[in-house]
């Protein structure tokens, strides 16, 4: 089913289309974006990829590496980035501290976004409840138990969306430049920052280690301590093992869920022709967005041969844009050995969940044999 359809990825400042960027999956060379609240550079990378732009390498020497070889990670979103202090007229100083955080005095002569309204995710632009496969919940109880404690959203509402803190959600944070090498990948940034980070990082209390500093931004009190000051540069990058982005599969710990079932045929083209999965920088006490990395599933049929997109696709992006927003889906997921394909007649949610424990038990929570970095709970 998934070879009747292919992906291209964009990135830009905003929800609107047009201010995006084709990204090239798996090149090292970041795409750079701009505007009047952010300065980004970003590489998207996929492994095993085979959608546009054409001739797209099918790898990256990032998954090559550790710790992504042994977590068997398939995709990542790595950024540099640099955010603005805003500077319309009226407008509130957009997350600006209003107090020291314990940061000391220069943070509230700065300024920047506390960590509690920094956010990280996904959301759409309409409903999504129907066409949601049985077995969501689950898989999102999942998520929430294993991978991501600080998700929070809620995906049957009109306007469905999953966000966590960018502070506990990314897998690595980087106080600094850290490193553009072809090598790895491109972009790629360890857990820690250059010698000022660090200095700035323990003296907010910010554990040294990814995991660690996961668990310790769960804690409101942690994140109040923390700004993501305008002017400084930071490195992040989110991965996992859990998103198919070939099969458009959910694959978790015990549990395979298989989205393309639910997206194929009339429902793809009541859609206008397409599907969407955006990733979301963001203010939450604003709502403003910072960058947007959309994947857009299209049907190979709207795809010339040369990788550019046919009228009725370029119309049917443009309707869906319209200024404002992109529509989407989204789904975190890993491979397991056991195959469920659940269906409204026999899924079975205990029997999943049992299966989810079993697998996850037998992981070494203390990283001393290896374990991926992304298991937080």
């Amino acid at each position: 089913m998934a070879d009747k359809y292919i992906i291209r990825v964009t990135a830009g400042p905003g929800y609107d289309l047009a201010s995006h960027v084709e990204v090239p999956v798996n090149s090292p060379a970041p795409v750079h974006i701009s505007s009047d609240l952010i300065e980004a550079d970003l590489n998207v990378r996929i492994d095993n990829y085979r959608g546009l732009p054409r001739n797209s390498p099918a790898s990256s020497p990032y998954f090559e590496r550790e710790p992504h070889k042994y977590n068997r990670d398939q995709y990542s979103i790595a950024f540099r980035f640099r955010l603005k202090r805003p500077q319309a007229a009226g407008s509130a100083q957009i997350g600006e501290v209003q107090q020291q955080s314990g940061e000391g005095d220069d943070a509230s002569a700065d300024g920047g976004v506390l960590a509690t309204d920094l956010q990280f995710g996904n959301d759409f632009d309409h409903p999504i409840r129907e066409r949601l496969p049985p077995g969501f919940g689950t898989a999102m109880n999942i998520v929430k138990w294993w991978i991501d404690p600080g998700l929070e959203g809620d995906p049957y509402a009109d306007t469905p969306y999953l966000y966590g803190p960018a502070l506990s959600s990314f897998n690595a944070v980087h106080v600094g430049e850290g490193e553009q090498d072809e090598e790895k990948g491109g972009l790629w940034f360890e857990e820690g920052g250059d010698e000022a980070g660090m200095d700035w990082r323990r003296k907010v209390g910010a554990p040294d280690d990814a995991k660690q500093r996961m668990k310790w931004a769960l804690k409101t009190g942690n994140k109040e301590m923390w700004t993501w000051k305008y002017g400084r540069t930071y490195g992040v990058d989110f991965f996992n093992p859990y998103i198919d982005f070939n099969e458009f599969a959910l694959r978790l710990p015990g549990f395979n869920l298989p989205i393309m079932r639910y997206w194929d045929g009339q429902g793809l083209r009541e859609r206008k022709r397409l599907h969407r999965l955006r990733y979301v920088l963001r203010n939450r006490s604003t709502g403003q967005v910072y960058l947007v990395v959309l994947f857009t599933l299209h049907l190979t049929e709207d795809v010339n041969e040369d990788g550019t997109l046919k009228p009725a696709a370029l119309a049917a992006a443009a309707q869906a844009s319209g200024g404002k927003g992109l529509t989407g889906e989204a789904l975190p997921g890993r491979e397991p050995e056991l195959e469920l394909e659940p269906d409204e007649e026999d899924f079975r949610e205990d029997e999943v969940l049992s299966e989810a424990r079993r697998k996850l038990s037998t992981v070494d929570l203390n990283g001393e044999n290896g374990t991926t970095d992304d298991d937080i709970d």
